[in-house]
């Protein structure tokens, strides 16, 4: 195994998978991808080697690339040209030699029609343009993030209680550090190869589910209701749309399989939704 690079390494999960490669392999071992390798000093601190380079720059990452081995692409951010930019992470993966390309995506229901703006078109189009690489590739479909939860239950579920979407389907969501340290198992180990990985809780459970167990009331609102909650908690309207899309995923089943996945590449079980809550909101 040559030397590993992790994108978007001045984010939270590209930042906690560097965390955990560093527990499996030297330190020497690992580069990270940054726009400004000058938000990145820490890393170089640990002895990480930081190359700049940015999605929206193609030459910038095939010099980044050099070298590299195996390749960890975490999804760029949204309002961006996200399909080009993925698609440039992949070609300039291929023209600099790498090997491996591990993709952070999204949980996708078999057979759903359901598309989230700017987040399902773009996976089904990186996912296509890895399987054209020609390139080794894993591909980590990932659930909601428990920690964008809050953004969607907004900041007063002590006073208000859960106020999201109408459906009650059940969703195994998962913590990102449990992702971060997911990638940094299959980075470092062998057999991925060609493999799609479902990550998620190992149970599931409905907006419903949740509301009970944490002991505080359970409404459905519709999309204006929702949006103008979120607006008075301070979000731009763009943002407080692309929230309601999320919600709405997860209860209408978007996130509903359990396939085990996570607890298997972790080796234990992942984070509790319900603990996981608890402590956010003082529960």
């Amino acid at each position: 195994m040559g030397k590993l690079l992790v994108t978007g390494a001045t984010g939270h999960l590209g930042r906690q998978s560097i965390e955990f490669l560093m527990t499996r392999v030297p330190a020497d071992q690992v580069a990270a991808l940054a726009r400004d390798p000058a938000k990145a000093t820490d890393l170089t601190a640990l002895g990480v080697e930081v190359r700049q380079g940015d999605y929206a720059d193609p030459a910038s990452l095939e010099r980044a690339f050099a070298g590299i081995d195996r390749l960890l692409m975490v999804s760029t951010v949204m309002f961006t040209d996200t399909i080009t930019h993925h698609r440039n992470v992949v070609a300039a993966a291929k023209a600099a030699g790498v090997g491996h390309i591990v993709y952070t995506g999204i949980q996708r229901r078999e057979g759903s029609g359901f598309a989230i703006d700017m987040v399902t078109e773009t996976d089904m189009a990186t996912e296509a343009a890895l399987r054209q690489s020609g390139l080794d590739w894993t591909i980590m479909r990932n659930t909601l993030y428990l920690d964008s939860l809050p953004l969607i239950l907004g900041p007063k579920v002590r006073e208000y209680g859960f106020r999201v979407p109408a459906g009650a389907a059940a969703a195994a969501l998962g913590a990102r550090r449990d992702f971060a340290e997911a990638n940094a198992a299959v980075l470092t180990s062998d057999g991925h190869a060609g493999r799609i990985y479902t990550l998620g809780a190992s149970h599931a459970q409905s907006f419903a589910d949740m509301a009970r167990k944490l002991g505080v009331p359970y409404a459905t609102v519709d999309r204006e209701s929702f949006i103008a909650e979120r607006l008075t908690d301070g979000l731009p309207a763009p943002a407080a749309g692309f929230l309601w899309q999320w919600g709405k995923a997860v209860a209408v089943g978007e996130f509903a399989e359990v396939t085990g996945d996570l607890e298997r590449l972790i080796g234990k079980p992942p984070a509790d939704t319900t603990i996981f809550l608890s402590q956010i909101y003082g529960l």
